[in-house]
């Protein structure tokens, strides 16, 4: 049985709040209904990701973390307001990043994430991740490379700019392997790019339950990184790294 850590899925819980993001909101999608869709595979732990429809409800994640246990942590919507207090005590249940959402409209500026992204590592060392097509990354590039600890969710999305996320991940930048639905190219061509640079940057995500992609995830997508990457490298890709990224130890 495959073992996966899954960088990034969404837990879509309407007893909590839900909020329109550009006129979608999306279906319900409980961690009973993530479990058994995984069913097939041996979970190691996974990260629960906030979406734009979430803002800054951490309610939601606070049930989920509490429901899946151990080795499964959070991802929240940058909060402006929160004090280093708040961050701390996130921290302590599960949270180990901020998100920003810049395909989907964030609010925030490039130097409010850069911001951001340097105060809740130094608080808590979370790392920052960015939902971005790579090719809006050229005229920020100098911002986020000083970010301490960046990753790219969903390859980038984009061919036409994906030597900007090489470009990141030469300089230490984690990469999702995840959202193949939502790509305008060849994800395997992409991962051994990535891999080719730095063996420990790629992480996978299903992004389950895929809201508002072209393709939802499928099982073929997982088949596609076990059948083109060697042993070695598909540990690395599917639990490793994530693992190391999210600064868990299952010993």
């Amino acid at each position: 049985m495959q073992k996966i850590f899954d960088a990034i899925f969404h837990i879509i819980d309407y007893n909590y709040k839900i909020i329109e993001n550009q006129g979608y909101k999306p279906p319900q999608f409980l961690p009973k209904d993530y479990l058994e869709f995984m069913s097939n595979y041996e979970l190691l732990g996974g990260a629960i990701v906030s979406g734009s429809f979430q803002d800054f409800d951490t309610q939601y994640l606070k049930s989920a973390l509490s429901f899946f246990g151990k080795n499964y942590v959070g991802v929240i919507n940058y909060n402006p307001d929160y004090s280093d207090s708040d961050i701390i005590e996130l921290d302590k249940i599960g949270v180990k990043a901020i998100r920003f959402n810049i395909k989907r409209g964030t609010k925030e500026t490039i130097d409010t994430i850069e911001y951001a992204s340097k105060r809740v590592f130094e608080i808590a060392s979370w790392h920052s991740e960015i939902y971005i097509d790579s090719k809006d990354i050229e005229s920020i590039k100098n911002k986020l490379l000083s970010i301490p600890c960046l990753v790219v969710d969903h390859l980038g999305l984009s061919k036409d700019g994906f030597l900007n996320v090489l470009n990141l991940v030469e300089k230490g930048a984690y990469v999702k392997a995840s959202g193949f639905g939502r790509l305008d190219f060849d994800p395997v061509f992409a991962i051994k790019q990535i891999v080719s640079i730095n063996p420990n940057a790629c992480v996978f995500g299903s992004d389950l339950p895929s809201t508002r992609a072209q393709r939802p995830f499928s099982y073929s997508d997982i088949d596609l990184i076990n059948n083109n990457f060697d042993d070695s490298q598909k540990r690395k890709i599917f639990y490793e790294n994530g693992l190391n990224l999210y600064r868990l130890n299952l010993k």
